[in-house]
């Protein structure tokens, strides 16, 4: 019997995406793991790939589509011994519209026994999302089978036929039993005001040159998470001035002796080190906010803002505490690179405890970011600044002198707490060679 190939989610924030191009066409027979399509998600394309093998009995959904829901219909997987004859009369997803309340309710749809299509993905107890492909879900709905007390074996852990086909109702009810039930009865969020709508801001403007840009779907993420952060995590913050001389000189001393292997260090690299060693410090302050808990990290891995066109990316360094600085310099290097070109990974992006943004390139000599949840702080950095500064003699000199400011939820991280944090960060960057050791 046919399958539905459903949208997949590639990252769990993902609720839509583009199907930028097809790397398949009807007739062709592919395998678990080939390359099917690239989909644009909201940070990123990537590849998607076949989780059953077949042959692609019809393409639903063409290239450059845009908003294809998760879950929609995108194309026809023909099983062995079937023929594109089977396939029903399969029509190409539409966007939805808004229902008109004057309009009569559509009579059922009389049920289509040529093309199955599969059940919706299983939720589990903790109410996440079971990964498994279609055909899967259809033979689990068969049997009476609970995905989840099924272990899958596919791409990323993905639940495939072969994990079902041998399976009664009986073992994955018992699998699922044996796994500790949440009680999940969260409160329900009160609704957040709304603003204008567009009609009424379009009325402002009315008569005056403008120019409407369609929001993509990195703008839509970003403008969702930061206005949930600024509503949802209670921010304080704490400043302070750090003096660079020293490591602006052990800088420029340690790119001369690495300029023969090509590795130039940057002010950001130190930075990276610095609040990596930071965590290790004051391991409370490494953790993340997990709605009702808090979970404590024991690496230290360090998120970094980078601005590209339209949005920005913040890949994560893992680890960056056991890495040296020419490694974690060619580390960026390279995530940047790849996030210019939205070529990063979902797991190159996701996760981390801690972030870092760095606005001192462009001048700016101070500034308050917002924490990129479920993460404990954000390092805002301006630009080092010649200034006076009066030394513990009480002599006054010139130094060149950064301004940084973190940004807590208090949920996380309490006010001594975030100082002890901000003041390792501080010891570290004014004493470079420390870091070393």
């Amino acid at each position: 019997m046919p399958t539905e190939i459903l949208m997949p989610a590639l990252s769990p924030t993902m609720e839509e995406g583009t199907l930028a191009k097809w790397l398949v066409k009807e007739g062709d027979t592919v395998a678990s793991g080939d390359v099917m399509c690239e989909i644009e998600t909201d940070k990123a394309t990537m590849e998607f790939e076949a989780v059953d093998e077949g042959v692609i009995g019809k393409i639903l959904v063409t290239d450059g589509t845009e908003g294809v829901k998760v879950n929609t219909p995108i194309a026809v997987l023909l099983e062995e011994g079937e023929s594109a004859d089977d396939i029903g009369d399969t029509p190409a997803p539409a966007k939805a519209e808004a229902p008109k309340e004057d309009a009569p309710k559509a009579a059922p749809e009389a049920a289509r026994p040529e093309t199955a299509a599969a059940p919706p993905a299983p939720k589990g107890g903790d109410g996440n999302r079971i990964f498994a492909s279609p055909l899967a879900r259809r033979i689990a709905a068969d049997k009476g089978l609970d995905l989840s007390g099924v272990t899958g074996s596919g791409p990323h852990g993905r639940i495939v036929k072969a994990d079902v086909e041998g399976r009664s109702a009986s073992d994955t009810s018992k699998a699922a039993a044996s796994q500790p039930a949440e009680a999940a009865a969260a409160a329900p969020r009160a609704a957040a005001p709304a603003g204008p709508s567009a009609d009424a801001i379009a009325k402002m403007y009315e008569g005056r040159d403008y120019e409407e840009v369609k929001l993509d779907g990195m703008r839509r993420t970003i403008a969702a998470r930061l206005t949930e952060a600024k509503q949802t995590v209670p921010h304080f913050y704490l400043r302070r001035d750090i003096q660079l001389d020293a490591l602006m000189a052990f800088r420029a001393q340690l790119n001369k002796q690495l300029e023969a292997r090509g590795v130039k260090l940057s002010v950001n690299d130190f930075i990276i080190k610095a609040c990596a060693l930071a965590l290790q410090e004051v391991p409370e302050a490494n953790a993340v906010w997990a709605g009702d808990k808090v979970f404590k990290l024991k690496p230290s891995d360090v998120a970094v803002a980078v601005a590209i066109e339209g949005g920005l990316f913040t890949p994560v360094l893992k680890d960056a505490e056991m890495k040296s600085l020419s490694a974690l310099s060619a580390e960026m290097k390279d995530l940047a690179t790849r996030a210019r070109d939205r070529k990063l990974a979902p797991h190159e992006y996701q996760g981390g405890s801690f972030a870092i943004s760095n606005l001192g390139m462009f001048g700016i000599d101070n500034f308050d970011a917002v924490i990129n949840p479920p993460h404990g702080a954000i390092l805002a950095v301006g630009a080092g600044v010649k200034k006076p500064v009066v030394d513990a003699e009480g002599q006054v000199s010139v130094a060149t002198v950064m301004s940084v400011t973190l940004s807590v939820d208090h949920r996380v991280i309490d006010g001594a707490l975030g100082a002890q944090l901000l003041n390792a960060i501080k010891a570290n960057l004014e004493s470079p060679m420390t870091m070393l050791a």
